[in-house]
């Protein structure tokens, strides 16, 4: 099964920024959507952005938007976080996904991609500490 290898996650003072990346172990690897989720100590996993390959708007959580932008190279099959303004309520494990649901006419693409049981491939997950 493909693998998903993240990187960049570290702790960072309030106000700073970082960037996480997420790479395909295998180059032919075909994903529709590509996410990611965070999960802070206590709390359950949420979703935070998605991008879909085949183009239109990413969609982000109401809390990140204007602060994170999600963005990708589906040739590379890798996708990326830029997290500015970061804020000590980001603090969680950042988990990126792929999905290859393909969207159907029963639910919205932003209702489907939101969901992380729409997403059967995981990385391992990153570490991101926001110090105040």
């Amino acid at each position: 099964q493909v693998q998903l290898i993240e990187s960049g996650g570290g702790l960072v003072q309030a106000g700073g920024s970082l960037r996480l990346s997420c790479a395909a172990s295998e180059r032919t690897f075909s994903s529709y959507a590509m996410g990611w989720f965070r999960q802070a100590p206590g709390k359950e996993r949420e979703f935070v952005a998605t991008l879909r390959w085949s183009g239109g708007n990413p969609y982000y959580l109401n809390s990140v938007k204007g602060r994170f932008t999600i963005s990708g190279d589906n040739g590379k099959n890798t996708v990326y976080l830029q997290m500015n303004s970061l804020k000590p309520e980001d603090t969680a494990v950042y988990y990126c996904a792929a999905s290859t649901r393909r969207p159907d006419s029963l639910f919205s693409e932003n209702y489907i991609y939101t969901r992380s049981y729409s997403y059967a491939n995981w990385g391992q997950g990153t570490q991101v500490t926001v110090s105040s």
